[in-house]
């Protein structure tokens, strides 16, 4: 029997745990990846791990997030993770460089390596025939000291292709056709592996789109073989000596297939508020629109932008839309400039903004009350774009720039024949913006810069053999990790300081949870299915760890929260009767007894609601390696221990 290419590939890295299905295994990290909200705290993180150079063969540091300067706070955290970059051997991408996943792609990705990054979207680099992996801070932290990442061996579907995309339809319309048919639950547990004869029809940019919105199917990652159009691209970008052929076997065995012919794919949209919530523009009709953003790690490649740059050629931005354009790095911004697709863009109205992920994380850019705006994003959370009631719907770049110039939603198959868009034979390669790691001779030379905003990790304690305390908040399905953290130019530049961002902590649920869950001192959270979906960020379970938060309890969990919470120390329970959920009210009275022994033993553990006075069943279902963590207090003190 055969292997798929996952398999191939994962196997090739395993250094503890067999490949058995459901079964814990630890791989070996080749590359590591941090963008600026999330690497300050996994730099903090790998200073107190202790190990004084990196290990991996490639991590790289990338300033992509936070990036609009209103404060001392973000400047701050950029100067802190150049100082660490340079001392410990990593190579750091400075701010205007681009966004992490499309550099990356650009001028680091590997095909057949393993890349973890500290950013949900580390799937891009699948794109290239690479396992990459969104994790946790502490995650990315322990493999760049040499640990081992850990996750499920994964169940592998396998999308098979067949056909080509038509005229102005759009790697965006394939991954929201695969969303649409198995939801952003149907990836958990699950790597979504692309073959068929249509893959050679795509390009690696194309490929890349797909892959980096696979993340929101909950999958741990996505991935297409490398081939000659992987040749291509890496020689063009004047690498083509890391390239390899990748493929599965022939008769490899999947888990489950799924058919999609591209011929038959259509222009579509995500509609408010969730990825999957898809309809084809022919269903949604003509909507009057309020503003129009193209960029983000999805969307922001040289192919992405001069498809847009053609539709808006000798065009003017309808006087009620809004346009706003962020390519995705140095290189294709500057490619821009000098092929003169820049000058289009400007000249049809567009506002240009700096190479970094903006809008997409609520940082500017936010749509006018109750507006509709059309993203080429990965993800239309409600509130995510920093207005509350804004309407977010996610398209394809052709739909985008053709709907700003109309006005209203817009299929481009109405612009009748299409152009060759052609990837150059060779990009323009300066690496002039990427600062290499200091020798390791210098590295004691080298001073670390930190600001006052920067505040240490979160303690944290051994597992207790008791909880008795409250239910401090009641949450319902699909709560993501904006819901629980949420991003914005407010928040975000929060992230290097705990006890402050923790005041915002669920505070687009309930506003009072933070004052609440303090005054508590202890308390456990109770939450619906697939909660924690959505960003890798890892404040998301920190946040609820300075505010005392012991336990939380759900009918299911997104792999990366439930991931981040073990790291944390948070015990992440599941209900054995979902029906549970429902007898349970903020401000019950809950203990859970006999912790200790029930996490060594793997055992149920029961739930007491002394203000019901019922009991009920709760599943703790972890790995020796995780149980171990818990009984540590964390992630953290586990790995000072056994390091």
């Amino acid at each position: 029997m055969g292997l798929t290419l996952t398999e191939k590939i994962l196997n090739a890295h395993i250094v503890e745990g067999k490949p058995e299905k459901g079964t814990e295994i630890g791989i070996r990290i080749d590359q590591t990846l941090t963008q600026d909200a999330t690497g300050t705290m996994a730099y903090l993180e790998f200073e107190a791990i202790g190990v004084p150079r990196v290990k991996t063969e490639k991590s790289v540091a990338y300033i992509d997030h936070n990036t609009l300067q209103s404060g001392f706070e973000n400047a701050d955290d950029h100067r802190f993770i150049g100082s660490i970059a340079k001392k410990h051997g990593i190579y750091f991408s400075r701010p205007g460089n681009g966004i992490c996943h499309q550099v990356h792609l650009e001028r680091f990705g590997i095909p057949g390596k393993t890349l973890i990054g500290s950013d949900s979207h580390t799937p891009t680099g699948g794109g290239l025939g690479m396992i990459a992996i969104g994790a946790g801070g502490l995650d990315v932290a322990v493999a760049m000291g040499g640990g081992a990442y850990y996750i499920t061996y994964p169940k592998i579907v396998n999308v098979k292709l067949t056909g080509k995309l038509s005229p102005w339809c759009a790697a965006k319309d394939v991954i929201l056709e695969v969303l649409r048919r198995l939801s952003v639950k149907g990836g958990v547990g699950k790597v979504i592996e692309y073959t068929g004869s249509g893959v050679a029809t795509l390009s690696v940019p194309e490929r890349a789109t797909i892959t980096n919105m696979g993340a929101e199917l909950g999958a741990t990652t996505s991935i297409f073989p490398s081939d000659e159009v992987t040749k291509e691209f890496l020689k063009a970008q004047k690498r083509e000596e890391v390239w390899t052929p990748l493929s599965a076997d022939e008769d490899a065995v999947y888990d489950e297939v799924v058919e999609i012919n591209l011929s038959e794919i259509e222009p579509a949209a995500a509609c408010p508020h969730s990825p999957d919530n898809v309809k084809k523009l022919s269903e949604i009709g003509e909507m009057k629109i309020d503003q129009v953003c193209i960029g983000s790690c999805t969307n922001s490649s040289l192919l992405d932008m001069m498809k847009v740059a053609y539709i808006l050629k000798g065009k003017t931005v309808h006087p009620d839309v809004s346009l706003s354009i962020a390519p995705g790095s140095k290189q294709v911004l500057t490619m821009l400039a000098e092929n003169g697709a820049l000058s289009d863009m400007i000249a049809a109205g567009a506002r240009i903004l700096e190479s970094a992920c903006g809008p997409c994380i609520g940082m500017g850019q936010s749509p006018n009350s109750g507006g509709i705006s059309l993203r080429t994003f990965n993800r239309n959370f409600e509130g995510r774009s920093g207005t509350k009631d804004g309407q977010i719907y996610l398209v394809s770049p052709e739909v985008a720039a053709l709907s700003a110039i109309t006005g209203v939603l817009k299929d481009p198959r109405t612009l009748g024949d299409m152009p060759e868009f052609n990837l150059p034979e060779e990009f323009l390669i300066n690496d002039n913006m990427v600062e290499p790691p200091a020798p390791a001779t210098d590295m004691d030379s080298v001073e670390i810069l930190r600001g006052p905003n920067i505040k240490p990790f979160p303690k944290t304690s051994p597992l207790k053999d008791e909880i008795n305390c409250a239910c401090s908040l009641k949450v319902g399905d699909n709560i993501t990790t904006d819901h629980i953290m949420p991003a914005g130019a407010k928040i975000l530049p929060l992230r290097s300081n705990i006890p402050a961002i923790s005041k915002h902590c669920f505070t687009v649920c309930d506003a009072s949870f933070p004052e609440r869950a303090e005054a508590l001192g202890e308390s456990i959270i109770v939450g619906g299915a697939n909660y924690g979906q959505g960003s890798s960020r890892e404040h998301a379970a920190l946040a609820p760890l300075h505010l005392g938060v012991k336990a939380v309890i759900t009918k299911s969990f997104a792999r990366i929260h439930r991931s981040n919470l073990i790291n944390a120390g948070i015990l992440p329970c599941t209900f054995r009767n979902e029906a549970d959920y429902d007898k349970i009210k903020e401000g019950d009275s809950l203990s859970i007894k006999n912790l200790i022994a029930s996490v060594k033993e793997g055992k149920d553990l029961i739930l007491e609601n002394k203000t019901k006075g019922e009991s009920y069943t709760l599943s703790l279902e972890l790995s020796d390696r995780a149980k171990a963590i818990i009984l540590a207090g964390g992630l953290l003190a586990y790995t000072k221990e056994n390091f």
